[in-house]
This record gives structure tokens, C-alpha cells and sequence, in this order.
């Protein structure tokens, strides 16, 4: 198998994330979701000017994973104020992680984690937060392997259903030296 690259997306990329971000984001969450609110979500969610606006945002980083040409997965991660929470200037989010389904084991989403924690280290974060789906047990266990504890829980509206995201933490004040 190819190696897994990851690079840092720009405005050029939009096409392709918007293809990456729909694909994986309906192969995760379409069996428990009604059809209307995966559309709006999908719709919404990857919206030309959405997109626009978080690749122009320094706060904000996209970044892909590709197997030769072929674009497997992504990661957004968040500092400051383009934190969906907390807006902690000590924190960073790793606001999704995504990985095409037949992908999924071979280390891919491993492999984003770990770009979004060095860039973390990097920025002298003292931890890593995120939201996850409480019915998303894959991410939750994967997260949980990571080192991650659940401090919180947030409502996430998908369309009309709200949902519940467990919020997960790790300190990284340990790792700093």
C-alpha cells in the first residue's frame, strides 16, 4: 500500500473537502439520522461560503489525507475564537476527524490525531478538547485509547434532532518540555 500523506489544505482544496466532508460525514451518521436532516446538515455544513470563511480564518486548519491521488480523510482543528466552545486560547480542538469508511483500521485517523496533538505541542496548548457523538462508540473508544477523559456534555442539533455530545479532554501540560 501507497503511504498516507497528510498536508495542510487551502482555498484550492474547497472542491475537495466539500466532496471528503459530505462523503464521510453521511457514511458515519446516516443510519441514525432521518434523510431530511443528513441533507440540510450536508447542505449547510459544507457550503461554499462555510468553507470559505473557516480556510480564511487563521484560528481554523483543514487538513488531508490522501493515498496517492486519492483523498481518504481530514481534520479541522480550531485555536481561539474559531473554537465552537470553550474558546480557551491554552486549548486547541480537533473539531473532526474523517475517515472514508473503507479506510477505516488502517491507522488513518490515527495518523490525523497525531498531526493535530504535534500541532498542539507546537503551539504550547495545555490541552486537546472535542465533542463526540454519545452513539458514535468507534470515535469514543478511539478517543478514549488517546488518553481522553469525558469533563462534559454539549447538545448538538443535527437538523430538528438534538443529540448529545460527549465533551472529551487530554491534558497536555505533562508532555511540555
Amino acid at each position: 500500500m501507497d503511504t498516507i500523506q497528510i498536508t495542510r489544505a487551502g482555498i484550492k482544496d474547497i472542491e475537495k473537502l466539500q466532496t471528503i466532508g459530505r462523503q464521510t460525514f453521511y457514511e458515519t451518521f446516516a443510519e441514525g439520522n432521518t434523510e431530511e436532516n443528513m441533507k440540510k446538515y450536508l447542505e449547510e455544513g459544507f457550503s461554499d461560503q462555510k468553507l470559505n470563511n473557516e480556510l480564511n480564518d487563521m484560528n481554523s486548519q483543514f487538513y488531508l489525507a490522501t493515498i496517492g491521488t486519492q483523498l481518504i480523510g481530514y481534520l479541522k482543528i480550531n485555536f481561539g475564537q474559531a473554537q465552537t466552545e470553550l474558546k480557551d486560547r491554552a486549548s486547541l480542538e480537533i473539531e473532526r476527524i474523517y475517515v472514508l469508511k473503507e479506510f477505516h483500521g488502517q491507522k488513518v485517523g490515527q495518523l490525523l490525531y497525531d498531526k493535530a496533538i504535534e500541532i498542539a505541542k507546537q503551539a504550547k496548548s495545555n490541552y486537546v478538547w472535542l465533542g463526540v457523538w454519545e452513539k458514535n462508540l468507534r470515535a469514543i473508544s478511539f478517543y478514549q485509547k488517546n488518553g481522553f477523559l469525558e469533563f462534559d456534555r454539549h447538545i448538538f442539533k443535527l437538523g430538528d434532532d438534538e443529540q448529545t455530545d460527549l465533551m472529551m479532554r487530554l491534558d497536555l501540560s505533562q508532555n511540555h518540555s
